[in-house]
């Protein structure tokens, strides 16, 4: 099934994103948190090409196994800084042969090799040429990312909004919000999207703070901020690492109650394949969800 239509049938779409095992890990141990989160019946799983497009030639196995072994819809992550062309035309055909109908398009981190030989001339530097590519296709319902603090690289919220409104009219048909704390700063960025003329979907992408060191690896990545009231529990909870769990799964869930009374389209918790937080999470907001829907 597209996703894009799960957004026309579903009040609120409910979604899980994990990531491959390390290449030196065998791919097996991604099932075992599979066979568990497949009891939340989530919309639809998200499969990362993992960190630096580590692990990414497992993406499409693991995207396959979700939509055929699991019978639950699938989305493949697929980036394109780092590809040619012909690398990206053979990861259509294997998705079409694993039965994949959904693809996350984007620009993709930076390999971390100082060394690495991008292909010359570079055949990909936007987001949006991969989305095109795509969409010429015709067989993908296509997902794209956004940035509710603006993309840690843009220089301005403004040129951030503009490339996204070219992501959509490329082609995306939905989007995925990266992480935020701060509900108040989500919806200032979906009434950016309205002054934009953006009207695609948003799922709002949800990640529990299980550690400090998350933590700090996220503001250095995302560069997402920590409101007030999250900072009190950080600070509180630092050195015991049992209650920051507990507090952060809590507040992960007051955000999604938040998010849900204002209405919005998509939940997209990013599990970090822990599926006992999952299954948490999802299950104190299950009853507002079996209600809405």
């Amino acid at each position: 099934m597209k996703i894009k239509d799960l957004y026309d049938i579903k009040k609120t779409v409910i979604s899980l994103e994990i990531f491959p095992p390390k290449i030196d890990s065998p791919v097996e141990t991604v099932f075992k948190t599979l066979d568990e989160l497949k009891d939340i019946k989530p919309d639809f799983i998200s499969v990362t090409y993992g960190a630096g497009g580590k692990a990414k030639d497992r993406t499409i196995e693991i995207a396959s196994k979700i939509k055929n072994d699991y019978k639950i819809e699938s989305l493949a992550h697929l980036t394109c800084i780092s590809a040619t062309k012909e690398e990206i035309k053979s990861n259509f055909i294997e998705m079409k042969a694993g039965n994949i109908e959904n693809i996350l398009a984007m620009r993709g981190d930076l390999p971390e090799n100082p060394d690495f030989e991008f292909p010359n001339p570079l055949q990909y530097e936007f987001a949006a040429d991969l989305i095109k590519e795509v969409r010429e296709e015709e067989s993908f319902s296509i997902g794209a990312a956004c940035y509710p603090e603006g993309h840690v690289e843009c220089e301005s919220k403004v040129k951030d909004i503009k490339y996204l409104k070219n992501k959509v009219e490329m082609g995306a048909e939905f989007l995925i919000s990266q992480l935020f704390f701060d509900n108040e700063i989500f919806y200032r960025f979906m009434e950016s999207l309205d002054l934009a003329g953006i009207e695609v979907p948003v799922s709002a992408g949800i990640m529990p703070v299980l550690n400090k060191n998350q933590i700090i690896r996220m503001i250095k990545l995302a560069g997402c901020s920590i409101p007030p009231r999250f900072q009190r529990i950080i600070d509180r909870y630092e050195h015991n690492p049992a209650a920051l769990k507990e507090a952060g799964e809590a507040y992960a869930i007051e955000q999604i109650i938040d998010l849900m009374a204002f209405g919005v389209r998509g939940i997209h918790l990013y599990t970090m394949n822990k599926p006992d937080t999952a299954k948490r999470i999802i299950g104190n907001i299950e009853n507002i969800r079996r209600l809405q829907d």
